[in-house]
């Protein structure tokens, strides 16, 4: 008998031969039945939960199959800085913040995008300065590829104008050899080692905050990915994520990646991508071939516009990457490639094509994947498909970086965001949100995909609007698209018996409203794993 019955619906099954059913039954953690509203309710027991839906649409659960999810919990109380309209909004954002805090604690704040600023220039130290009063601070920019630091963070991480760049990494300087307060890349990490970390017990409490958060979204699952400056990440994670599982803490399906730094510790333990259980899995080992767009570190085939010595960064040289993925395609790990720039996703082709046809004797049961593939050679599309990899693709940072696109990469933003070109040479498409570069809110990205806009309806018409999404290929890149990431398309990412049952109900169908509404989409319901864990 169902523990839980949803009926009076719309029930979106994704099945290509019964799309649509009226009513869910679902026991324990699956989905027992689906059908016509007076079959399933024929099902019900005096114990069984009965919700009448009103006739709201229901989806299978959606996945963001690439989130910083640890990272989002590390800067919960941070100050957030995005969308302030310029630099002197910014920085009162900054000072009230810091007003707030002891004398000797460090400022810490994300989000600060200066391409949307009226003067686009990057801050420095000397703006950070004057509204921390000698406090330490760090504030990421949105795409976390470069942060702003001020004198005092400088002076305790030990940079100076005899500091030379680290490996992959760049300490802007003026013209007088001083650091200006920029750091891009792996320089960032000279400042992170030396900030104090949260308590475990806070991280533990934020990881749980944030992922309700999430659930109110309408999110059940996370692919949590790494950051590039900080090798401890994946185990730290992995071990918090680990002691939340056996306490039954969750309420988010978490694919955790480890950084490549690790792969040799997993070779030696003889573990795997997959490994794990529904809640909780061993996901993929994260290289960075590039760096991004707003940094102008994203490797590129021809130089930035007006930028005529700078095609940005190799963060990991490809004889470096290919003897990772070698070993890793060996020994049964997926990996997943963060890949920007023209240049880095060549390069990357490249290397899988070289890898793959050698076979392995335990192959990994996962795909493996490229993250981004923001900007790809026509020429070049296809090879995904080709090669079986996962195109991991965000498509709200296809409207935010409009400006910036344009402005660095001129008529190339052509080859930008390739949405519906991957999808017609036969890629799998897993959307994400890249939170926190980007919002995590999954109606936004369905609106972003569908409609080449940003949400005030700009630029009419839609950008390069021929790479437009159908809803229903929307919604699929954010259900069975994860899945098929993580090789659990046989019981995730449609709505049938059998399949887990995470499921949520919005207050509008997605599939008939205008367009440009689907942004203002609210959650109804969270189901995961049969338990309610949002209801609004």
């Amino acid at each position: 008998m169902p523990d839980l019955i949803l009926h009076n619906a719309l029930v979106y099954t994704q099945w290509d031969d019964q799309p649509w059913a009226e009513a869910v039954a679902v026991r324990g953690d699956r989905i027992l039945a689906v059908g016509p509203t007076a079959d399933i309710l024929a099902l019900a027991a005096p114990s069984t939960s009965v919700l009448d839906l009103d006739g709201a649409l229901v989806l299978p659960g959606f996945t963001d199959a690439h989130i910083h999810f640890h990272d989002l919990a590390r800067r919960r109380g941070e100050v957030d800085l995005a969308g302030a309209a310029d630099l002197s909004e910014v920085q009162a954002r900054i000072a009230a913040h810091a007003a707030r805090l002891p004398a000797d604690a460090w400022v810490l704040g994300h989000g600060w995008n200066e391409s949307t600023w009226p003067d686009p220039r990057y801050p420095d130290r000397h703006d950070l300065d004057a509204v921390t009063e000698g406090r330490p601070a760090v504030c990421w920019r949105a795409d976390l590829h470069a942060a702003w630091v001020n004198s005092a963070a400088l002076h305790l991480a030990g940079i100076g104008p005899d500091t030379p760049n680290p490996p992959a990494g760049v300490i802007d300087r003026d013209e007088h050899g001083q650091p200006t307060g920029i750091l891009r890349e792996l320089a960032i990490d000279l400042v992170r080692r030396v900030i104090p970390a949260p308590a475990e017990a806070a991280w533990l409490n934020n990881l749980q905050a944030v992922a309700a958060d999430l659930n109110r979204l309408g999110l059940v699952g996370v692919h949590d990915q790494r950051m590039k400056d900080n090798a401890e990440e994946g185990r730290l994670a992995l071990r918090r994520y680990t002691r939340l599982r056996a306490e039954g803490r969750l309420t988010l399906r978490i694919a955790c990646n480890v950084e490549a730094a690790n792969l040799p510790h997993l070779v030696a333990l003889g573990l795997s991508s997959g490994f794990g259980d529904d809640w909780l899995r061993l996901g993929h080992i994260k290289l960075f071939a590039d760096g991004s767009l707003g940094s102008r570190t994203a490797w590129m085939l021809a130089p930035y516009d007006g930028e005529p010595a700078n095609t940005g960064l190799a963060l990991t040289p490809p004889a470096t990457m290919l003897a990772i993925i070698q070993t890793a395609h060996r020994h049964g790990c997926a990996v997943s490639v963060h890949a920007i720039g023209d240049r880095a996703n060549r390069e990357v082709l490249d290397i899988f094509a070289e890898v793959l046809p050698g076979g392995s004797p335990h192959p990994p049961r996962l795909p493996h994947r490229i993250e981004h593939v923001q900007t790809i050679q026509p020429a070049d599309l296809p090879r995904l498909a080709e090669l079986g990899l996962i195109a991991s693709v965000q498509p709200l940072h296809c409207t935010d970086d409009i400006a910036q696109t344009d402005r660095y990469w001129g008529t190339r933003g052509a080859n930008t965001y390739p949405f519906r070109s991957l999808l017609d040479t036969g890629a799998v498409l897993a959307f994400g949100s890249d939170a926190p570069v980007a919002s995590p809110n999954p109606w936004w990205g369905i609106h972003a995909a569908v409609t080449r806009q940003r949400r005030d309806g700009t630029p009419p018409g839609g950008w390069y609007p021929a790479q437009r999404l159908t809803v229903a290929e929307a919604v699929r890149a954010y259900t069975l698209g994860p899945a098929q990431a993580i090789a659990q398309a046989h019981c995730q990412g449609r709505i049938a018996p059998g399949y887990l049952a995470d499921l949520v109900a919005v207050d509008r169908n997605l599939f008939t409203c205008a367009p440009a509404a689907i942004a203002e989409t609210q959650v109804l319901l969270t189901v995961v794993g049969g338990r309610i864990v949002y209801e609004r």
